[in-house]
């Protein structure tokens, strides 16, 4: 059973930096996905942020990117993401989602990743 096991987060003041990582162990996928949403209080959705497939391909949303930076760990299947220039807009639970396959295939689409960390706070202070 793949496990999905994330750290870092924090508070920050507005215009400073947080990174977090992602690590996934416990599959034999060949090809997958890995994704970071964040989903803030009262809101039922996980907003879709950053994609990362295993062949190094990344996406980000247009509120982050520039901003933020996937990259791979030391581990083959770690991820971190940095998180620059933060704003109180990006405040909130991030995740971190698993699934087989291409990223192209799920985007940020939440429901269709099958295996998630435990998340983790990210408060941005003005």
């Amino acid at each position: 059973q793949a496990q999905v096991v994330q750290s870092g987060g924090g508070s920050v003041q507005a215009g400073g930096s947080l990174t977090l990582g992602c690590a996934a162990s416990g599959f034999t996928y060949s090809r997958y996905c890995m994704a970071w949403f964040r989903q803030t209080p009262g809101n039922d959705r996980r907003e879709g942020v950053a994609t990362f497939d295993n062949v190094g391909y990344a996406s980000y949303i247009d509120l982050v990117r520039g901003r933020f930076t996937l990259s791979k760990g030391i581990a083959q299947d770690a991820l971190y993401l940095q998180m620059n220039d933060l704003k109180p807009e990006d405040t909130a639970m991030y995740y971190c989602a698993l699934v087989s396959g291409e990223c192209t295939m799920y985007k940020y689409g939440s429901w269709k990743y099958d295996h998630w960390s435990q998340g983790t706070q990210v408060t941005v202070s003005s």
